[in-house]
């Protein structure tokens, strides 16, 4: 699903040349969930940016359902993010004037389809992550893990190959962030969906069914338990 090949990334300032990533090399299977592990400083928020396309690697490739993903246009990108990508925000980023279920709905508003194709979809992935009662509610009427909810949602609705959730629990406390990754792992089992889990949190990441270290930009080899949840 995901392969990482020899990865390194260098920032340019002028001159200079900041290394920032060094030959990253790993892979993630079909309907795998794994966590992305790093402190702030490690590469990993760099590294997230690279796989999702939204930035070009000085060297090495990505591929993604067998789409090397650095060879890719802008507008290539653009659309290959809105059919194979899905997103998890720290955030939420979630939009304050529109419902629960427009929140949902409106990537695949993106792509042109029907009105009503686009409210049953929703209807049924808010019914999945415990929402079925909210829909026709605003963000600003949930609370913090119920707006994350509807962001995985939102993160599902158009079928992707892969979601990376970028910090998904950095701003819920400890019961809610429980709830969350508990929902990530069910969705997971259930539906065989692919997750990347990025997180600086030693104990999110050992939920996870395996763990991708990093550290000052290197992949870190000793293992970190994982998994606790199989």
């Amino acid at each position: 699903m995901l392969a990482v090949d020899h990865l390194s990334h260098r920032f340019r300032n002028g001159n200079e040349e900041t290394p920032v990533l060094h030959d990253i090399h790993f892979t993630v299977s079909k309907g795998e969930i794994v966590s992305l592990l790093g402190s702030s400083g490690s590469g990993k928020s760099t590294l997230l940016n690279l796989m999702a396309g939204l930035m070009k690697p000085s060297k090495g490739s990505i591929l993604i359902n067998g789409h090397p993903i650095e060879k890719m246009s802008e507008n290539q990108l653009a659309e290959f993010r809105r059919t194979h990508i899905g997103f998890i925000f720290q955030s939420y980023e979630l939009i304050p004037h529109l419902t629960v279920r427009e929140n949902v709905e409106l990537p695949l508003v993106f792509q042109g389809i029907k009105a009503k194709i686009r409210k049953e979809k929703a209807v049924a992935l808010l019914t999945k992550v415990g929402l079925g009662e909210k829909t026709e509610m605003f963000p600003s009427q949930l609370s913090g893990g119920q707006q994350q909810r509807v962001s995985i949602a939102r993160s599902l609705i158009t079928e992707p190959a892969i979601v990376f959730a970028d910090e998904p629990t950095g701003n819920l406390d400890t019961k809610t962030e429980k709830e969350i990754i508990d929902l990530l792992l069910e969705l997971n089992k259930t539906s065989q969906i692919t997750f990347v889990i990025v997180t600086h949190e030693i104990e999110v990441a050992k939920r996870t069914r395996r763990v991708i270290q990093l550290r000052d930009g290197y992949l870190v080899e000793e293992p970190l338990e994982a998994g606790e949840d199989e």
